[in-house]
């Protein structure tokens, strides 16, 4: 394990100002970089349903063109040039024939085209996500509001929400019918360069889940400059050196500004705007259905969070509150507390719908695989068919042609 540490410090101006937030005037100027080389973890990187999230997605965009047909079937062409909009990694032909179990492929009514219809699995597990959707409106509601209450002007463009509904389980439609999915308490606004976006008026204070488990602890009472220790869960053989050991228990004494109070008078060089960032992160993870994120998808929060040029490297410096996957060619960051300890974190009422998926999509490999097998056979009885001459009484050539094939 290799680490480089480097600090500097400046002078601390005491000059207060009457109205300006407690925090101003005890923080301390000083930076910290803190490099390690990335370990990994098998038992983050093994988590089924964050990493067969990239596949799920345009299983679930090409599940709903389908399920939105008044016929429940399409023909290719309808979805066949929209691959770059539907994340389809290939032809979109090619992908759906990757899942049997969950697209059926026929020839349709129209066209000497191939048609496709959702199997009865399929289409009983959309209608359970239907129902979740409904049920739980609110609560995705409720992780909408207070993803926009963290922004700087409580305010987010459109085309970042909709860039984040994937993470936060909403419905793929859920903008485009704001009178059945929003309520009064969101407005439509025109932000800068000309974007769209959807805003809030800060109401009753909003408690993050820190906040939430140090109170049932009996360790956080909602005064201003308490201080919250972040839960902490090393991985094994991931050993810090003694100074830096030392710097994340002075970090862990200064106190925790929630990510939905006012942090426009914080020094972005300070530790409390470094806890800050943290604790935006460790709250925007909870709210997100696999509590994981692409890393360069949170990157793109920067500017409207309040968030440095170099946020990334707060993954780094924290490896015992967030782990780093490089699992299909991107790097996830998960947050560790949601998979340690179980109970800290709520899990989202759409995760069970999404493993639902992922099994259905894991039977499709053991159906391509008999198929394999199966055309296998069908080849080599049709060679034999055809040169009857090669067997011998006992039938010998038979089943060493059909083992062969096997293997």
């Amino acid at each position: 394990m290799f680490f480089n540490f480097a600090a500097k410090t400046i002078k601390f101006s005491s000059k207060s100002k009457i109205h300006s937030p407690p925090f101003l005037h005890i923080q301390r100027y000083s930076y910290v970089n803190v490099y390690m080389k990335w370990k990994k973890d098998s038992y983050y990187d093994s988590i089924e349903h964050i990493h067969q999230s990239i596949q799920l997605k345009p299983v679930i965009a090409l599940k709903n063109c389908i399920a939105q047909d008044p016929n429940g079937c399409i023909p290719i062409s309808a979805v066949s040039k929209r691959g770059l909009e539907l994340d389809v990694p290939m032809k979109v032909a090619r992908f759906m024939r990757q899942y049997p179990s969950i697209f059926e492929e026929f020839t349709g009514p129209k066209y000497n085209h191939p048609w496709f219809r959702l199997t009865s699995e399929a289409a009983e597990i959309d209608r359970d996500e239907k129902r979740v959707y409904e049920e739980c409106r609110e609560d995705l509601r409720s992780r909408l509001r207070k993803m926009i209450l963290m922004t700087r002007e409580n305010a987010l463009p459109l085309k970042i929400i909709q860039g984040m509904q994937w993470y936060l389980g909403l419905p793929n439609d859920f903008l485009q019918h704001p009178e059945q999915n929003l309520d009064e308490s969101f407005r439509f606004i025109e932000m800068e360069d000309g974007l769209k976006g959807l805003a809030l008026e800060k109401g009753e204070k909003i408690y993050s889940v820190m906040e939430k488990n140090a109170m049932k602890r009996g360790l956080y009472f909602g005064s201003p400059m308490e201080t919250i220790e972040f839960p902490l869960f090393p991985s094994k053989g991931l050993r810090l050196r003694r100074k830096i050991e030392s710097w994340l228990h002075e970090f862990q004494k200064f106190p925790y500004i929630s990510p939905y109070d006012d942090f426009s008078n914080l020094d972005p060089n300070s530790e409390i705007a470094e806890k800050r960032l943290v604790g935006v992160l460790h709250e925007l993870l909870s709210l997100f259905v696999e509590h994981s994120a692409e890393r360069k998808k949170l990157l793109c929060l920067k500017k409207y969070f309040g968030l440095p040029q170099k946020m990334h490297r707060a993954f780094e410096r924290h490896p015992h509150m967030f782990y780093l996957s490089f699992r299909n060619k991107t790097c996830t960051a998960i947050l560790k507390e949601a998979y340690c300890n179980k109970s800290a974190i709520e899990k989202h009422p759409l995760l069970r719908v999404r493993k639902k998926y992922i099994k259905l999509m894991k039977e499709s490999e053991v159906i391509l695989r008999n198929r394999r097998v199966n055309n296998r056979f069908l080849s080599c009885n049709a060679k034999l068919d055809l040169d009857s001459n090669d067997l011998d009484e006992s039938g010998q050539e038979i089943a060493s042609c059909s083992l062969e094939q096997v293997m």
